[in-house]
């Protein structure tokens, strides 16, 4: 009983490092659950730290799992998203938003080695002292300092514009929403920022956009021939926080087709949009639940 208590104190902390480290859910769920069996696995009394060591367990094995996952992503059909983390949104002025698993951010971890994403997340995100990360990622502690110095640099020089104010990105949620819903062009083209970036990720299994579109007129385009997909009888548009931010998620019920959007929002305006429609990435939601 000793040792579910002390893994159970720390199981959102390490799910929530697998996740940030892979960028899917099924691989922090599986991380997690490894890192239970070797914690199973060791004598009682053994750890004095449970904390430091299971993030160390978890975090190796992200770590392993991230190489497979960069030679599955490079042969991926068009832009490759994260699996979304949907929730029910809170008050309005509840929290700020959490960059740090943003859908657009992950993205830019994306283009960074195994290492440095493994690094800046440990260090940057949850405060892990180098010594432990070299322990992960197999390099020395200035090494990996290094590595997370570097990392930094690209994520502050990549990361997208964003407001942390939530009412404001709420604000443009809806105004987007309200132009698609309502084929208003116009409207559309106010509330996108003219330098506006769109990501699908249909993976194949679904049409999608094989290449980023970019800018607010193409975007808006884009966004109304994808809404008249869905056929209005049958479906359901739900507001919920996406990776921590308000977000969208749409379900036709009857074809069984499902879309969750992300959103980056800077000084009222949509920066980013990313549109995951690939069915395996959103196997793990209850959809005619949400």
């Amino acid at each position: 009983m000793a040792e579910l208590t002390a893994f159970e104190q720390q199981r959102d902390r390490l799910w929530a490092v697998a996740y940030r480290i892979t960028g899917s859910v099924a691989d922090a769920d599986d991380a997690v659950q490894e890192t239970w069996l070797r914690w199973q696995a060791l004598p009682a009394d053994e750890v004095a730290d449970p904390r430091a060591y299971l993030t160390t367990v978890i975090s190796r094995i992200c770590y392993d799992l991230l190489g497979s996952a960069r030679v599955r992503r490079e042969r991926y059909v068009g832009p490759w998203l994260p699996e979304p983390v949907v929730a029910a949104g809170g008050p309005e002025d509840r929290v700020t938003l959490d960059e740090s698993v943003g859908l657009a951010l992950l993205t830019v971890l994306e283009r960074l080695t195994p290492a440095e994403r493994t690094a800046f997340i440990l260090h940057d995100v949850f405060s892990v002292p180098f010594p432990e990360i070299a322990e992960v990622v197999g390099r020395s502690p200035e090494s990996v300092r290094q590595l997370a110095s570097r990392a930094r640099k690209r994520v502050r020089a990549e990361a997208p514009r964003r407001s942390v104010d939530r009412g404001e990105h709420r604000r443009a949620v809806d105004a987007f929403l309200r132009a698609v819903m309502g084929g208003d062009m116009d409207g559309l083209l106010e509330i996108l920022d003219p330098e506006v970036v769109w990501r699908s990720d249909g993976g194949g299994k679904v049409a999608a956009a094989r290449l980023p579109v970019l800018g607010n007129e193409k975007v808006a385009r884009f966004a109304r021939r994808l809404a008249r997909g869905f056929d209005p009888a049958t479906m359901l548009v739900h507001h919920r926080d996406v990776n921590g931010a308000p977000g969208l998620v749409m379900v036709d019920s009857a074809g069984g087709q499902a879309v969750v959007f992300a959103f980056s929002v800077h000084q009222g305006r949509i920066t980013e949009i990313d549109a995951i429609v690939n069915p395996d990435k959103l196997r793990h939601l209850d959809l005619p639940n949400l």
